[in-house]
């Protein structure tokens, strides 16, 4: 849009934008705060307004970038100055960067390398609002070779069905499973129905020659692994036992 001057409409804060988009350019985003990330994100998709306020908004409102993230379009356009085109722009900009992490993780040995496992758990569990449970599949060298979300919702022996996460790991050929789950509210200790159903699932996937190797429990006081609390090792003992009773 144009002036009768003939120069272009500015809005408030062009200037202070322009000097955001030049520090990123210059340094990426160290030395950012969390809201002038959103700043940015916010005015790929509202380039004639201010969106300071509204960055600000969302992080009052929901606390943490990850939680912004996490937000549902409905949530994020509750606040004034963030539209459907910012919804979808900050939830693609989420999907890019599990994506990313994803990728990374694909033929990775992550016995070997268990630090970026870690990340991508957090990145993809860490701050949603309701229990998913993911299969993270293996082959014969422990490298990656796919990740699914298996089930979504508090675990119970009915919401979980072994018989579906077998077919899942025969249809991604896998040698080792790894599966984890988050505890929205940030305990990670595993309650009787995480141990039972982990349990469950390492008995039924052993009969079918496939090994699970952890199942960790992650949360915003961190993670929780079942391999190195020693409850893996008690499972497949249990299962030796059984074998040579036959």
């Amino acid at each position: 849009m144009v002036e009768k001057t003939g120069k272009p409409q500015t809005h408030k804060g062009e200037g202070h934008r322009k000097r955001l988009r030049e520090r990123f350019l210059s340094a990426g985003l160290s030395g950012f705060q969390d809201y002038e990330v959103l700043e940015l994100l916010l005015a790929l998709n509202t380039p004639r307004r201010d969106t300071k306020n509204a960055a600000k908004d969302l992080m009052k409102t929901f606390k943490t970038l990850p939680r912004v993230l996490e937000a549902s379009a409905e949530e994020l356009c509750q606040i004034k100055g963030v539209g459907p085109s910012n919804s979808f722009g900050i939830h693609l900009i989420k999907a890019v960067a599990d994506r990313y992490l994803e990728t990374r993780l694909i033929q990775r040995d992550v016995i070997q390398d268990p630090e970026s496992l870690l990340v991508f758990l957090k990145q993809t569990l860490g701050y949603k609002d309701k229990e998913h449970f993911l299969g993270i599949f293996l082959d014969a060298k422990n490298r990656v070779t796919a990740s699914e979300i298996l089930f979504t919702g508090s675990l119970t022996a009915s919401a979980v069905y072994p018989r579906e996460v077998i077919k899942r790991a025969l249809t991604h050929k896998a040698a080792a499973v790894i599966f984890a789950h988050n505890h929205p509210s940030g305990d990670t200790t595993p309650s009787k129905q995480d141990i039972r159903i982990t349990r469950t699932l390492t008995f039924a996937l052993k009969f079918v020659g496939i090994n699970v190797h952890d199942h960790i429990i992650t949360g915003s006081d961190g993670y929780y692994s079942f391999a190195a609390q020693g409850m893996m090792g008690k499972f497949n003992r249990e299962i030796q036992k059984i074998n040579e009773r036959d």
